[in-house]
Parts: C-alpha cells; structure tokens; sequence
C-alpha cells in the first residue's frame, strides 16, 4: 500500500508553528548525524583503518583491515546519535501534534539539539568528564519531558 500525502495537508502541517520549529531542529540533527558519518569516512581513509576487507584491499591491502582508536571513536559517537536522535524525531513530531505552546516546544527541542551537539564534541574530542555525560543526560530531559506529555494527552485511549 502505498501511502501518498497530499500537498494540502503538508502545507497546512507546515503551518504548525511548533511543527514547524520541530522540523527546523530534526534537520539540523539529521544533518548532524551526517557530517559525524562523513568525518568517520574521513577519518577511516586518513588513518587507513577500514571495516571491511575489500575497503582495506582498495587502499593497500589487507594490513589496512584493521581497528584504529580513532576512527571507532567517531563511529562510536554516531551509533549513539542513531540511538539517540531517531527517537527524538519520532517523539518529537508526536509532541508537536498534542497542542503545546511555541516557547515550550522550542525550548524541548532547542535543549535536546544543544545537548546533542555538545556530546558529539564532547566524544569527537575526548573531552574531559563528565562533559560528555552530562550533556546526554541534559539532552533526554526534554526528551523524557515530551514523552510524558503525550502519554499524558493519550492515556484515556489506552
């Protein structure tokens, strides 16, 4: 089955203000997410430390096959944004449909997209502890925050 928006019902989402505000802040993540993922690539080729045999025969050979403390580091931090960010997107964008205030919203998702970039730094440059920790606990507050609200708004159907 194939299921087809239709562009009315787009345009008039988009015009959720709060919505709308979520989505500026799930791009910027997504787009987060990707530059970690190029800086991984990035870092792979540099240190010619590669995941798969047939990457490592590419770029010289098999030696090249092979971890680098780096470069798992960086792959390291994208696993936990997939782990992280993905459920933000879905949490998020069900928030945003039960009704808050603009302020609000922006705030939840503002602090979650400050917590995140500030772990990635954090886990990109080893930073000291516990920067790293306390920024993924202070990026879930909201995320714990927005799910019980909708929980909340939901629970008499349960």
């Amino acid at each position: 089955m194939v299921c087809i928006v239709n562009p009315k019902d787009m345009a008039a989402l988009m015009k959720n203000e709060v919505f709308s505000c979520f989505v500026f802040y799930g791009v910027l993540l997504v787009m987060k997410m990707y530059i970690i993922a190029i800086i991984t690539g990035q870092l792979r080729l540099r240190k010619k430390a590669f995941a798969n045999p047939e990457d490592a025969l590419r770029h010289g050979g098999l030696q090249y096959h092979r971890e680098d403390p780096y470069v798992e580091r960086c792959r390291r931090a994208h696993i936990n944004d997939v782990e992280n960010i993905l459920p933000f997107l879905f949490v998020g964008a069900i928030y945003s449909m039960t009704g808050p205030s603009l302020a609000v919203a922006r705030l939840h998702f503002l602090v979650f997209f400050l917590g995140r970039v500030l772990h990635s730094v954090a886990y990109l440059f080893a930073l000291q502890a516990p920067t790293r920790s306390l920024a993924y606990t202070v990026a879930q507050i909201p995320c714990i925050s927005m799910a019980v609200q909708i929980l909340m708004a939901v629970w008499q159907y349960a």
